[in-house]
């Protein structure tokens, strides 16, 4: 990603408040803020500006250089990508903790990369406060940045700093033609391992324990001349399961992420099949009218006989399991029906590259047009061959349509008696126009309008 735009790494020790200040550089609640440590387990990218010019801001986990947790040392890898990736560093501390063993240690890692280094002193609230920065420079630096990322405060002083250093003039990352990529599914279904496989890189943390992900993570992906922004989401749990704040805010984002893509992964796990939860989850995805590809993952493990799925017996050939599962699937999301389904394992990267076929020609029908021409054409022969309930003996005539927006694609059609066309006319008449037009992958939206009558 640094190809097009600077980048500047926002690294610390955790809860010193890495996210705040994130959040307050790309002007949106994109990390999660929580006071609680470890709340940020990986990168998060986020397009930030200053004065006109534009820079890429990485957000990380909480550096904790001592540490043998296995969750936390991985936290500490993430943070130390970051710092390889980055062209500057901003170090942030913390006046109300002061400076301890675990800031110097971390300072010493970030001098052996030979890349600019802002140390700034956070929770400097008021100039009051000023006095407490002294103790930083005990790290040996020149100048330590007083700033608040709660009220903004020293901020301006700290990016002009950074500025002076790093050129900030790169071109917008958001200017691209990137198709937006939410990755959703319940805990521990492998989005991030799946990311990671379309990557070629370990970029999401990845543990087994459920929930590990709960920031979205922004991630450009190149394959084969196209970008795709592709964005991991925390695992949507079950209500009844959210017993934290955080959790919750999680679930927020992740529904967020939604309103923020074009096309929808639902991951589904092989071994679990279609649990509540992933009904649930494909509900929202389509109450957002998002382009959706159904991904069954772990299919290395399903092929091997873990399976937990009744209806699908264990000990089949390949092709005949997945048959099996595919019918198991398309009944349980009888109402995702339009969505392709893509067998694939992340760990052994089997059919990975189909992920980016099927989103190529999810996103051609989801932008897709009809002229008006054409669907009136298709109009006649679909009522021809299914009228409309008529009303009061009265005939119900639907007498055009046109299409009137894409992503979804979106459909006015103008009747007698547009009260009439029930529920069930109305899905007789969406699967007519994708058995004419196709629209794989992506919802309809079909709207209903009486014809104005005219003024004498």
């Amino acid at each position: 990603m640094s190809e097009t735009l600077a980048v500047v790494a926002i690294v610390g020790r955790p809860n010193v408040g890495k996210s705040t200040f994130f959040n307050r550089l790309v002007g949106r609640h994109t990390a999660i803020v929580e006071d609680i440590p470890g709340v940020t387990r990986d990168r998060n990218y986020g397009l930030a500006s200053f004065r006109g010019f534009r820079f890429l801001a990485i957000d990380t986990g909480g550096f904790e250089p001592i540490s043998e947790n296995g969750l936390l040392q991985q936290m500490r890898q993430q943070a130390q990508v970051a710092v390889e990736e980055a062209d500057a560093v901003i170090f942030l501390t913390s006046i109300q903790d002061g400076l301890n063993p675990g800031d110097e240690e971390i300072y010493r890692y970030l001098s052996r990369h030979k890349k600019p280094i802002f140390v700034a002193a956070n929770k400097t609230d008021h100039p009051s406060h000023d006095t407490q920065i002294a103790e930083f420079y005990q790290l040996g630096v020149e100048h330590v940045y007083g700033v608040s990322a709660a009220h903004t405060r020293g901020l301006e002083a700290l990016l002009e700093a950074v500025h002076e250093q790093v050129p900030l003039d790169y071109t917008d990352l958001e200017a691209g033609t990137q198709v937006r990529v939410a990755v959703i599914g319940k805990p521990n279904a492998g989005k991030s391992s799946l990311i990671n496989a379309l990557l070629g890189e370990e970029r999401m943390v990845v543990d087994s324990q459920a929930g590990t992900t709960r920031d979205p993570v922004d991630s450009l992906c190149r394959h084969e001349g196209k970008e795709y922004l592709l964005v991991d989401t925390a695992g949507i749990r079950r209500k009844g399961r959210v017993t934290q704040k955080i959790e919750t805010y999680s679930i927020v984002s992740a529904l967020k992420t939604m309103e923020r893509s074009d096309i929808v992964l639902l991951i589904i796990d092989a071994t679990e099949g279609v649990t509540e939860q992933v009904l649930r989850i494909g509900g929202y995805a389509l109450d957002r009218k998002k382009a959706i590809v159904l991904v069954v993952n772990k299919w290395d493990l399903a092929v091997q006989g873990e399976i937990a799925l009744r209806s699908v017996p264990r000990q089949l050939e390949p092709q005949r399991l997945q048959d099996a599962m595919t019918t198991e699937l398309r009944e349980r999301l009888e109402f995702l029906g339009f969505a392709p389904l893509v067998f694939v394992s992340a760990k052994t990267g089997k059919r990975i590259t189909q992920i980016f076929q099927k989103i190529d020609e999810v996103y051609e029908q989801y932008m897709r047009r009809v002229s008006t021409a054409d669907l009136n054409t298709v109009l006649e022969m679909i009522v021809r061959k299914h009228s409309p309930p008529a009303k009061s003996g009265r005939a119900t005539k639907i007498f055009y349509g046109t299409q009137v927006s894409a992503s979804p694609p979106t459909f006015v059609m103008v009747s007698n008696h547009p009260e009439k066309l029930n529920y069930s006319y109305e899905r007789y008449f969406l699967n007519q126009l994708r058995y004419h037009f196709g629209f794989e992958g992506t919802p309809l939206h079909l709207i209903w309008r009486g014809r104005e009558r005219k003024q004498n």
